[in-house]
């Protein structure tokens, strides 16, 4: 079995959840399986060997599962994006919206150094307003995007297109 197999093999559909009528894909069930983890994290990483990356920015809260193991994978720093209010020193943040509301995400304002080429990583790309937010954070921190990395891509929702004005390097493992 490949590992796109392996992985949809795991998710599992939660209907009505954050909302009515939002139907989540749930990553959880692959954190049973720390054999599938590590496979994925090779892979993950494996699609960005040839790129240069300085750091790696994981996505609160699920992006953080598989980002902060792709930078130790990659011997990279890790650099989480989190909900306002939820780093302690200085923070820049930046407001977009869902689409079931509006968010504010925050980044460390010593997190990126200036000229870095960053890898931006969730556990899911739908509509791209988050992973577009948490570029814009790095925009303004002076950093470069060098790509997107997905564990899941739905691709009906055409998030990529959103991203396509930071980077054209984006990779997910497994795309509904």
């Amino acid at each position: 079995m490949n590992i796109t197999d392996k992985i949809k093999s795991k998710i599992r559909d939660v209907k009505d959840f954050p909302k009515p009528e939002i139907t989540i894909k749930d990553i959880t069930p692959l954190l049973s399986d720390p054999g599938l983890c590590e496979e994925i994290v090779k892979h993950l990483a494996g699609q960005w060997k040839e790129q240069k990356i300085d750091a790696i920015v994981g996505i609160e809260s699920r992006g953080f599962l598989f980002g902060m193991l792709m930078a130790q994978h990659m011997h990279l720093p890790f650099v989480p994006v989190r909900k306002k209010g939820k780093l302690p020193a200085n923070t820049i943040s930046y407001s977009y919206a869902l689409e079931y509301g509006e968010a504010t995400i925050e980044i460390h304002t010593d997190s990126i150094k200036e000229g870095w080429q960053v890898l931006i990583h969730d556990d899911l790309l739908a509509t791209g307003g988050t992973a577009a937010a948490a570029a814009e954070l790095v925009k303004n921190l002076n950093g470069s995007i060098a790509g997107f990395s997905f564990l899941v891509e739905l691709d009906f929702l055409k998030g990529h297109e959103l991203l396509e004005d930071y980077s054209q390097a984006l990779k997910a493992l497994v795309h509904y």
